[in-house]
């Protein structure tokens, strides 16, 4: 990062894997690569929408939880949607499938779902590492990819939003 005004996610804690997920790399099974991205397109979907990020744009993808991170630089616009992992931000309990404000220095923090495996975790402007072959998903199989998140890792945030934040688009998830 190069200036005070970008903005990042640093990771404090994970559960299980967390992987940096998008809506994969479509057209290289001839060269071995399959399709990968995000296992639930749907969640993922909706994250993205409801930050207003194109479609594409890479989010966390957080297996059972566990996940702890962090806003550096500027004020993070986020949503974590699938399964209904308990979510707070500094220790004060908010709803998922909602959009929400992480300003510097304020920490969210995702806990054990009582149902379902994986929650995303989308910010406004998507999450900004090289893309492999188009796309910035972790491909466990072929090895592609930005590796397992965890913890220290400082994930950019990209400024690619380009639609308006739908704060009223989905009624808070009960657990």
């Amino acid at each position: 990062m190069s200036g005070a005004t970008e903005a990042a996610l640093r990771v404090r804690r994970t559960g299980g894997p967390c992987l940096v997920q998008d809506a994969g790399r479509p057209g290289h099974a001839a060269i071995g690569v399959g399709r990968s991205g995000a296992a639930d397109r749907s969640a993922y979907d909706l994250g993205n929408r409801l930050v207003g990020n194109p479609p594409g744009a890479a989010a966390l993808e957080v297996t059972l939880g566990g996940l702890e991170v962090e806003a550096v630089g500027r004020t993070v616009w986020l949503a974590v949607t699938g399964a209904p992992a308990p979510l707070t931000v500094d220790g004060r309990a908010e709803p998922t499938g909602s959009v929400l404000a992480l300003r510097p220095g304020a920490v969210a923090a995702l806990g054990l779902p009582p149902t379902g495996l994986r929650s995303y975790l989308a910010v406004r402007g998507g999450l900004d590492l090289p893309p492999v072959l188009g796309s910035r998903a972790r491909d466990t199989l072929a090895g592609l990819g930005p590796e397992l998140v965890g913890p220290g890792d400082l994930l950019p945030v990209g400024s690619g939003a380009a639609r308006p934040m739908l704060v009223d688009a989905v009624p808070p998830q009960a657990y």
